[in-house]
């Protein structure tokens, strides 16, 4: 009972400290983690109807078919099992994804968390562990943090789900992938995560839940859930913070990575 009065009187004087804001535009708002009324109005969240393989919205529930999945993924089925983002990515999600990677505006993963645990309640009921997509180490030291492993953690700490941050490892850096076609990324990214020595045993059997910010062509994602499969993960879904829209993949203003 003390514990959480101090809580409250601690999170009542930040508040006067430091008034909570809006994540997208900074507009004054009432707890921390909310959206102004006219950010909450552009948010495109991903609901049903979606595709249950890659997540992507669907303009009806007729265009899934019986098994809700998009016609790509009927053609092509993704090497992970099932997949959710919280939003759209647009230009709205990408004022509140974006500014984490390159402005060092970290709570917004706070908000991001809040979002995927909606998006992606089924998923992390569950999942039995979750691991970020990682960061090459030299990317990592010029940035000083994951955001992908924020958010992992986020998620972990919300849901009590184990969380095995560095469960994967980038052997080599590569090229911005955002103007390269779906074919290219596939070669550029192609053997350059791998589950990191020591940890398999860790993802033998278990449920893994792979974590990013953003899912666009899912050539990086297809890599980290081949990696997982080979040490022997019981299975793989993927949990993202925002979906490109089919066909926009080379079109965003974003590095996928």
């Amino acid at each position: 009972m003390a514990h959480s009065l101090f809580s409250k009187l601690g999170r009542s004087a930040l508040d006067v400290l430091l008034p909570p804001v809006c994540g997208v535009c900074g507009a004054d708002v009432m707890t921390n983690g909310a959206f102004c009324s006219d950010c909450f109005a552009s948010a495109k969240r991903i609901i049903f109807p979606c595709c249950e393989k890659c997540g992507v919205s669907l303009p009806g529930e007729a265009f899934g078919g019986t098994q809700k999945i998009c016609v790509s993924c009927q053609l092509r089925s993704p090497a992970w099992r099932f997949a959710r983002a919280a939003f759209e990515y647009d230009d709205w999600s990408r004022r509140l994804i974006l500014p984490i990677k390159y402005a060092d505006r970290t709570e917004n993963a706070h908000i991001l968390v809040q979002e995927m645990s909606r998006a992606g309640s089924v998923l992390l009921d569950r999942a039995t562990v979750l691991i970020p997509v990682p960061m090459h180490r030299t990317k990592l030291w010029r940035r000083r943090y994951n955001q992908a492993a924020l958010l992992a953690h986020g998620l972990s700490r919300r849901k009590g789900i184990t969380l095995l941050a560095d469960g994967l490892t980038r052997r080599q850096p590569t090229r911005p992938l955002a103007r390269l076609s779906a074919k290219e990324r596939q070669m550029e990214i192609a053997d350059t995560i791998i589950v990191r020595a020591g940890r398999e045993k860790r993802i033998e059997g278990q449920a893994v839940l792979l974590v990013d910010d953003v899912l666009t062509t899912g050539a990086t994602a297809s890599v980290c859930t081949g990696a997982l499969l080979k040490a022997g993960a019981l299975s793989v879904d993927i949990l993202v913070a925002a979906r490109t829209c089919k066909g926009d993949e080379q079109d965003v203003p974003y590095p996928e990575e």
